[in-house]
């Protein structure tokens, strides 16, 4: 049941004079999109609809005046350089990148073609911009950066529903910027001060599932934390997780859509939403330098009350009546 309307205001508001200036060009904008995985479950899909609802707000329709050209990497960032040399050659106006390796690539192959981020973590520790105020070259967008106290309230949440919870395994990837400075920044000192000792999976890609998964066998943690990117890694870790009857939480919200126990983090709906309105003042004539990156004001609690009642635990009335959607 979802509790929170998903509220477009500012975007009606702004949406009439680029619809005539998108209607008056009579050009058909070409979009490079580099992302993980295709959108297709259905918190992912609402992501998408955000965003294609945003732009199509603002007078830009895909199939009218907007052709998107859409690269996957299934998990190999490597693959990304590969799109973003197609993308450059089929002279797309303007490139939306998903992950920090996919606006990475995109500004090492080109310093001319705008780059929108859809939720980056730490893009100017990242170096891919000089500032959230001032971002400078052809990089700009949303950041999705937890922080730490976003971190420890991940864990608090956890604590509440398992009040017993003395060691949680946390599996993060040290080659990802991103994601090494949430596990060391956020995590690590919020487990440490609420006294929950950390049993750490370094993954850095599908060769290092193997063995994290015997780790966890082993050290047999209470819960499992996953700060991935790579999406590819879902349905086994969550099919493990059942299976081993370990309550599983993440940041996005299609971990619990696909049966993990919860997530907490940006609503991710309304970063490609508000993502969108940096792609259509580009298309209508301003520069990404000139455009501030923004940072995540709404946040949203997915519990997957199913998922809870098959690990027999009983989630706190006052946690159900905080969440923000509770999959029954």
């Amino acid at each position: 049941m979802n509790r929170r309307a998903f509220v477009t205001g500012l975007g009606a508001v702004l949406a009439a004079p680029l619809a005539v200036e998108a209607q008056q060009t009579g050009k058909v904008w070409r979009i490079g999109w580099l992302d993980i995985t295709p959108l297709t479950t259905p918190a992912t899909l609402k992501t998408a609809n955000a965003f294609v609802q945003a732009l199509r707000d603002r007078g830009f329709v895909e199939g009218q005046n907007v052709v998107f050209e859409r690269r996957y990497s299934e998990g190999g960032e490597n693959r990304y350089a590969g799109f973003v040399a197609e993308l450059i050659q089929m002279k797309v106006d303007l490139i939306v990148a998903s992950s920090s390796a996919a606006v990475r690539a995109a500004k090492q192959g080109t310093s001319t073609i705008p780059i929108v981020m859809l939720g980056t973590a730490n893009p100017e520790r990242l170096g891919l911009i000089s500032s959230l105020a001032r971002p400078g070259g052809n990089v700009t967008g949303m950041s999705n950066q937890l922080g730490g106290e976003a971190s420890g309230k991940m864990l608090q949440l956890l604590k509440q529903t398992l009040p017993r919870l003395s060691k949680v395994a946390i599996m993060w990837n040290p080659d990802n910027l991103g994601s090494a400075i949430s596990f060391k920044e956020g995590e690590l000192p919020a487990a440490e001060a609420l006294r929950v000792a950390v049993v750490s999976l370094e993954v850095r890609g599908p060769e290092d599932l193997d063995r994290a998964l015997m780790t966890i066998a082993s050290e047999r943690p209470d819960a499992l934390w996953v700060h991935l990117t790579a999406n590819p890694f879902r349905p086994r870790l969550v099919e493990f997780a059942a299976k081993n009857r370990l309550p599983t939480v993440a940041q996005a919200s299609s971990w619990p859509q696909a049966g993990a126990l919860m997530s907490f983090g940006p609503d991710l709906a309304d970063l490609y939403g508000r993502s969108a309105t940096y792609v259509a003042k580009i298309l209508g004539g301003v520069k990404a330098a000139d455009l501030p990156v923004e940072q995540p004001t709404k946040f949203e609690l997915v519990i997957n009350l199913k998922t809870a009642k098959a690990l027999g635990l009983t989630i706190p009335p006052s946690l159900l009546l905080r969440a923000d959607q509770v999959i029954e």
